[in-house]
């Protein structure tokens, strides 16, 4: 049963797609795009910010300017006598932080690269109370103008999307994100499902839901569907290794088997029983994508 909270949510959209949709939708816009409040953290989300902050006080900590906000960019170096094998962008997904992306960021230093991870707005140690893929693509943007070019960018759940949008240059405003590789981890293929999954979850009205998606294509110059990940993907054709749990329970596999059908410069790996989080602290999952990322351009293709 949904909670007293959510019932008042879809009755009050419930009378706002009778009464005035177009501004039913616009709220629903600012609803769908609002930041976690970083002060009402679950019991598991403390405990995972606390057990990283060892490993977050060996980062170099930097702070961009994007667009009216301030992003979060941790630099870490690679170990002691790992080499240099390049640079990678880490980027996590919603309602999470670089604290999650722990595991992920020490396999890569333990081999050499130099790892960039990005909180995004509103997540983390960036400020803002939004987010949406055009800020977060700008966000990847910045980064890249101070800290690359990239060898690789690496994305878990919506940093996923992102990563393609912003390689894929979508966003009209922000220029393509130059990048050797591509990691998508329990990634989404389509924003437009996210949208309808949404306006479902807050009992939107037909009326309200094109008033709401009006407004997101108003805000990234594009229709929804431009955002299909396999069709982005399909396009850019740079080597792609996309990691998904058969049993996850946010993200369908269904969306993985879409990008792995973009083409033959994606790799499509399957972690059965990791879920949507556990992937990311995974062993063997870090080391299949620490070795793609190191792996020579032709043979990456043909994987």
């Amino acid at each position: 049963m949904a909670s007293l909270g959510w019932q008042v949510i879809r009755a009050l959209f419930g009378a706002g797609e009778r009464l005035a949709p177009g501004i039913a939708g616009r709220a629903a816009f600012e609803l769908f795009a609002r930041t976690p409040n970083p002060r009402a953290q679950t019991e598991g989300e403390r405990k995972a910010v606390s057990r990283a902050a060892d490993f977050m006080r060996t980062a170099r900590h930097h702070r961009l300017t994007v667009g009216q906000d301030c992003v979060a960019v941790h630099e870490f170096r690679p170990d002691a006598g790992a080499g240099d094998a390049g640079r990678v962008l880490v980027v996590h997904g919603w309602r999470s932080r670089t604290e999650y992306m722990k595991t992920i960021v020490e396999g890569f230093r333990a081999a050499g690269f130099r790892v960039f991870a990005i909180d995004l707005q509103g997540h983390g140690q960036s400020a803002g109370r939004q987010l949406t893929v055009m800020k977060a693509v700008d966000a990847l943007a910045t980064a890249a103008q101070w800290f690359g070019p990239f060898d690789a960018v690496v994305g878990h759940s919506f940093g996923g999307a992102v990563a393609v949008a912003a390689v894929a240059g979508t966003v009209k405003t922000t220029a393509p994100l130059a990048a050797g590789r591509l990691v998508l981890i329990a990634a989404p293929n389509s924003l437009l499902d996210i949208v309808d999954g949404f306006a479902r979850q807050i009992g939107l009205g037909s009326r309200s839901r094109e008033a709401m998606v009006a407004r997101i294509e108003h805000l990234a110059e594009r229709r929804l569907q431009d955002f299909s990940g396999a069709r982005q993907l399909a396009r850019l054709r740079v080597p792609t290794f996309v990691v998904h749990a058969p049993d996850d329970r946010k993200v369908p596999a269904d969306d993985a088997r879409a990008y792995g059908e973009a083409g033959g410069h994606v790799t499509l790996h399957w972690a059965p029983g990791l879920g949507h989080r556990r992937i990311l602290s995974d062993a063997d999952v870090v080391s299949r994508i620490v070795s793609f990322a190191r792996m020579p351009a032709q043979l990456a293709r043909a994987s």
